[in-house]
């Protein structure tokens, strides 16, 4: 079967978990930018955050035969801040415009604050200037009404729904999602958000339309290989092959390709590993470094 991660955290995670998740059938990531767990200080902390995203984590993916993409954009933990926010998102649109980037993200409501909700419309309108799709991040404290916000919003600046990815959705949150034109995002967590056992009553009761499904992996305590755990009881409790194929391949493989930046014929195949390859003199090779080429 088919997997792809649409959002994972890879920049927290290490070099072993690529390797397990390469075992496990992911053949790809989307890494949306996100908060590291303290404010930044500087613009200069996200652009050398944004290059490392597009450069030295997509070459670390590759050392494993998974394909990586990612999602930029100024997160709303750290948009309170409205001299850094507009710093932030002057230098933007300089990586909006660049390969491998499939979305506008992640974006949205954290505290729902009114700084909040001005830099999220600023990314919005920078999505419709680059003709990309938006990944939006739905707060943790009172997520309904955050929810309901940001299709608000989207509907006022008339951004296209079907272009949008609302993320972290429960059972409370989801019927209000699909009653919009908006995909569906479901983070699988060992202790909050969603779990493996909930989803697949999930499918079971409102099948695959726009629902997707990812581990959100960060530094906190998670799991990158959530994605195929799913998988596996979703099969132990009678979903057919091809419906969850649609939910862990097709789904989110067709609402990032609306960027124009995800080949699909070319996701099907890994790329060739060769590990005698390095990135500006880094390799995720130690000690000899034998059978640097597989």
């Amino acid at each position: 079967m088919k997997i792809i991660d649409p959002h994972v955290h890879m920049t927290s995670r290490t070099t072993n978990d690529y390797e397990a998740m390469a075992a496990a059938g992911i053949l790809a990531v989307v890494e949306p930018a996100f908060w590291l767990g303290q404010p930044r200080t500087t613009v200069g902390s996200f652009i050398d955050y944004f290059n490392s995203l597009l450069g030295w984590e997509r070459f670390r993916a590759s050392q494993f035969g998974i394909r990586h993409f990612s999602t930029i954009g100024l997160n709303p933990k750290e948009a309170n801040n409205p001299k850094l926010s507009g710093e932030v998102l002057d230098v933007l649109p300089r990586y909006l415009a660049k390969d491998g980037v499939v979305a506008v993200g992640e974006i949205g409501y954290d505290d729902q604050t009114q700084e909040e909700e001005d830099v999220f419309a600023r990314q919005i309108e920078l999505a419709r200037e680059f003709d990309l799709p938006v990944l939006v991040h739905t707060p943790h404290r009172d997520k309904k009404q955050g929810t309901v916000r940001t299709i608000e919003l989207v509907r006022k600046l008339k951004f296209p729904e079907e272009r949008v990815l609302i993320d972290h959705n429960n059972e409370e949150t989801l019927p209000i999602v699909l009653a919009s034109g908006c995909w569906a995002g479901h983070t699988i967590y060992p202790n909050t958000k969603m779990d493996e056992q909930r989803m697949a009553g999930i499918v079971k009761k409102y099948g695959t339309d726009r629902i997707v499904i990812n581990s959100a992996a960060d530094w906190g305590i998670s799991d990158p290989l959530k994605v195929p755990k799913t998988i596996d009881v979703m099969r132990a409790q009678g979903i057919p092959d091809d419906t969850i194929e649609i939910i862990v391949w097709h789904n989110p493989v067709a609402f990032f390709a609306q960027s124009g930046r995800m080949d699909v014929a070319e996701l099907e195949a890994r790329p060739t590993v060769d590990r005698s390859q390095k990135f500006q003199d880094n390799s995720v090779l130690r000690g000899e470094q034998v059978k640097a080429a597989q």
